[in-house]
């Protein structure tokens, strides 16, 4: 994982408090959809998305395919929500979860 000196028990602790910023229903990926993954990653860099969709191997393609599409890793995966991560160019101190969780305790 390419994750420049972040390591995913880091990306996990951090990811834990966050809420799902979008929602993948029954409709699945559309544009709009991705857009706002797109959108949110290059925002915030680390992501939660919430995959409510069939089973569990429907689950993991539609995971697969976010990755895919938006250039992002997936950090960890439980039940219905997913974390991504995808470090941003320029990244905003003020909306950056990396950035805004640096001296986050314990770690």
């Amino acid at each position: 994982m390419n994750t420049l000196a972040l390591d995913t028990k880091r990306l996990r602790a951090i990811a834990h408090k966050l809420k799902p910023v979008v929602t993948v229903a029954q409709k699945g990926l559309s544009e709009t959809v991705h857009k706002e993954i797109d959108q949110a990653l290059s925002r915030h860099e680390l992501i939660k998305v919430k995959i409510v969709v069939g089973d569990r191997d429907l689950r993991k393609e539609v995971a697969a395919e976010i990755c895919q599409q938006s250039r992002s890793e997936l950090v960890q995966s439980i039940g219905n929500i997913v974390v991504l991560y995808r470090a941003a160019r320029q990244p905003d101190p003020k909306l950056s979860n990396i950035l805004r969780n640096k001296n986050m305790p314990g770690l």
